[in-house]
């Protein structure tokens, strides 16, 4: 049966690291240096609550292992606001940075952190730079046995850090049986072109991305899945030096205007939670295993 577009409930996620663990950071920043560093997360998620709470919004925040033991009031807060917890992994590590065993106890260590500080269980796993793809499939059988119900790890698109650009657009089942959702992109000219969020978003005017995701839902008739981070809401932050001109222009544009910009984004479109919106109806709108993890 045909869902009229005007009915469709976006994703909307929120990945909960502080501005110093981004990957792109990783060679200017040391893993030992986060303790030292001021962190700006709890007052940046608390705004991102008030503004959901505002528009009656819910959403999933993907959040560290390594933010939910320091900040424990922060994750009962996301979960008192009627949001789902859902794992980001424990430390910002890239998934294709990690063998078998190293990710299994990443993700098992970020769980077990976040179901004793939320009081609720984690279903969804979206790993740091979306770093499954191709030479790591494996990943998602391990989401499987460590009981995740459903990824959003695999970014369908050609980026010089990550990406999948064959793979599934929409839902699907791996062979694992676990629930992959892909990030957002829209099929133009043969290709994926990224309409879900993040830098991007900061980047193109925002009629652009709404163009991008009504066309998603009134064309395809899908659920969009849109991201940002809490530290794209804050022009505040502390910058780093001696980044390279690339990762500074990506980091830091255009992150004043970005909450306006976010809080149209909340008026035009329907939104909610990723378990809400494709677990309960994975059965019938999830494409066949598509992803081997062979």
């Amino acid at each position: 049966m045909t869902v009229p577009a005007s009915t469709i409930r976006n994703a909307l996620t929120i990945d909960v690291e502080d501005y110093f663990q981004v990957s792109a950071f990783a060679p200017y920043i040391a893993r030992s240096d986060w303790e030292r560093r001021e962190c700006r997360v709890e007052r940046n998620v608390q705004r991102i609550l008030g503004l959901l709470a505002e528009r009656e919004v819910k959403a999933t925040f993907f959040t560290l292992g390594w933010i939910a033991e320091r900040y424990p009031g922060l994750v009962r807060d996301i979960v008192a606001g009627g949001h789902e917890l859902a794992s980001h992994g424990y430390g910002h590590e890239r998934a294709s940075d990690l063998d078998r065993s190293a990710f299994r106890e990443d993700v098992l260590r970020a769980k077990g952190v976040l179901e004793d500080a939320g009081g609720v269980a984690v279903k969804g796993y979206r790993a740091p730079s979306f770093s499954i793809g191709h030479g790591n499939l494996w990943a998602l059988e391990t989401l499987a046995q460590t009981g995740h119900r459903y990824s959003s790890s695999i970014y369908p698109i050609a980026h010089d850090h990550y990406g999948m650009p064959d793979a599934p657009r929409f839902a699907h089942r791996t062979d694992s049986g676990l629930l992959e959702v892909p990030v957002t992109t829209l099929r133009m000219a043969g290709r994926n072109l990224p309409s879900s969020g993040g830098g991007y978003f900061r980047l193109l005017p925002y009629p652009t991305t709404r163009w991008m995701i009504r066309r998603v839902n009134q064309a395809e008739r899908e659920s969009a899945v849109f991201y940002f981070h809490p530290w794209e809401i804050d022009p505040a932050q502390p910058r780093i030096e001696g980044i390279d001109a690339r990762t500074r222009f990506r980091h830091y544009v255009n992150l004043a205007p970005n909450e306006r910009k976010l809080q149209r984004l909340l008026q035009d479109f329907r939104w909610g939670r990723m378990d809400d919106i494709f677990l309960d109806r994975a059965a019938e709108t999830a494409q066949p295993a598509l992803v081997s993890a062979t």
